[in-house]
């Protein structure tokens, strides 16, 4: 009995450092986000938001953010410690997010602090930015 707990104790660490490998490998460094990303406006979502926000991808590692309210933000994105950055005029703090490549568009953690987001890439989608007062 001590031995089947002991082989069941080994399959599942196998299993979770595969699957942590696995997971690992689809994410996206600043090479491959700008290549996904730039001369595209990108809508995402939330597990419990349709929409969360739109952000056009512009050259030169900037960008333009609208988070629904009608107030659009300039900045700019850059990689620091494996995650993509965003610095925006007017905030000093920067946001943080670890991306992930995923067959039906991107994936990303925020990282800068608690709560954790989560957001995934709408496919396809045209949205306009919304910018009533633009920020900066």
């Amino acid at each position: 009995m001590r031995q089947v707990k002991l082989t069941l104790k080994i399959w599942l660490c196998a299993l979770v450092c595969w699957g942590g490998a696995a997971f690992a490998e689809d994410r996206m460094d600043a090479a491959a986000f700008d290549a996904h990303v730039t001369g595209r406006t990108v809508t995402f979502r939330t597990d419990g938001v349709a929409v969360y926000g739109i952000e056009r991808y512009l050259p030169g590692r900037r960008v333009m953010w609208s988070s629904l309210n009608g107030i659009c933000q300039y900045g700019v994105w850059f990689e620091s410690k494996g995650d993509i950055c965003f610095r925006y005029d007017g905030d000093p703090e920067h946001k943080c997010w670890t991306i992930y490549a995923a067959p039906d568009g991107m994936r990303g953690v925020y990282t800068t602090r608690p709560p954790y987001t989560v957001i995934y890439e709408l496919a396809d989608r045209d949205d306009p930015l919304i910018c009533n007062d633009l920020s900066s």
